[in-house]
């Protein structure tokens, strides 16, 4: 395992559309596992291959202690979501900052695991959140289109929690 440089705003590939993984090749295994060593050391809560060069369709998540496991998702599908939630979202491609964000409370993906057998994930909450984040990571997109207002620095963000 080892760490990967996190790709941050302005770099292309963040801005390409993914390929679906046909296969679990030992690359493949190993580009997952490096993800979450990548994700962990980085303190986040999901990462997505484009974030660390990649395009291909793989995101991890883990979302403790809110969440009971970490989570892979091979060629993710968003199947249903519901509810709303608002609140500061931030991405480790665009480091110390955050921005409000409205997404679904309650989202239902299809993915394919490690061994390629389809399964189905429900999340509510941040959960959810983090599934809409790293699945728009793969079509291209990043929070900061989704932002209402400015974005504003983790920083501030902290000061004004503590008062």
């Amino acid at each position: 395992m080892a760490l990967r440089e996190i790709r941050e705003y302005g770099d292309d590939v963040l801005v390409r559309p993914c390929k679906e993984v046909k296969e679990v090749t030992p690359r493949i295994r190993e580009l997952i596992d490096d993800m979450f060593e990548t994700m962990y050391d980085a303190n986040g809560v999901g990462l997505a291959a484009p974030q660390v060069g990649v395009l291909k369709r793989i995101v991890v998540i883990d979302c403790s202690p809110e969440c009971d496991e970490p989570h892979l998702l091979i060629n993710p599908v968003i199947l249903e979501t519901s509810g709303e939630q608002t609140g500061y979202e931030g991405c480790l491609s665009i480091p110390g900052k955050s921005g409000i964000v409205t997404r679904p409370n309650y989202v239902k993906v299809r993915a394919l695991d490690i061994d390629m057998k389809p399964f189905e994930l429900e999340g509510t909450e941040l959960l959810a959140r983090a599934i809409c984040h790293e699945c728009d990571h793969l079509d291209g997109h990043m929070y900061v289109e989704k932002v209402e207002g400015e974005l504003v620095n983790n920083e501030d963000l902290q000061q004004q929690e503590e008062e």
